[in-house]
């Protein structure tokens, strides 16, 4: 198992969206990140005549759904994706997504990369309007992904 030297905290992070054929559409930054998560439900058999321990089988796996929160942004591309994917000739289109949890340097190549496939947005809140805010901004966005998968950074 390789040891990472280079201590990750939570307030330093990236979330980029992306639609198929590569264009980044996500250019926003959000100040909460939440739901990067996997469960595996076992399937449990007894066998015969084996009283003594259960058998346990992969089972289906879950993901959760990521909960963005607090998000300022200077275009309306979130918005766009998620009317896009409501419109009828386009439904369900779907994105990739990344998470990157940067190293204290800030350095991207030696971040942690959770990977988001089959991205499709569930939620898009906007914030009361206040006349002091100068920028576009998101309260919550959740995204449904189907798989979730960890790039470890490189060394």
């Amino acid at each position: 198992m390789a040891e990472i030297e280079r201590p990750f905290s939570t307030f330093n992070f990236l979330v980029e969206l992306q639609l198929p054929g590569g264009q980044i559409f996500c250019n926003a930054e959000f100040s909460e990140c939440d739901g990067l998560e996997v469960t595996l439900t076992p399937q449990t058999i007894r066998e015969g005549g084996n009283n003594s321990r259960p058998i346990h089988l992969l089972g289906p796996t879950a993901y959760g759904q990521l909960a963005l929160k607090r998000g300022v942004t200077h275009n309306i591309d979130l918005w766009t994706w998620f009317d896009r994917v409501l419109r009828r000739d386009s439904r369900g289109v779907r994105a990739f997504g990344q998470v990157v949890v940067l190293p204290q340097n800030r350095v991207r190549d030696r971040g942690l990369t959770f990977t988001l496939s089959g991205c499709l947005p569930t939620k898009l809140r906007m914030p009361a309007l206040n006349a002091k805010d100068g920028q576009i901004a998101i309260e919550e966005m959740n995204i449904a992904y189907e798989r979730l998968q960890l790039v470890p950074p490189q060394t």
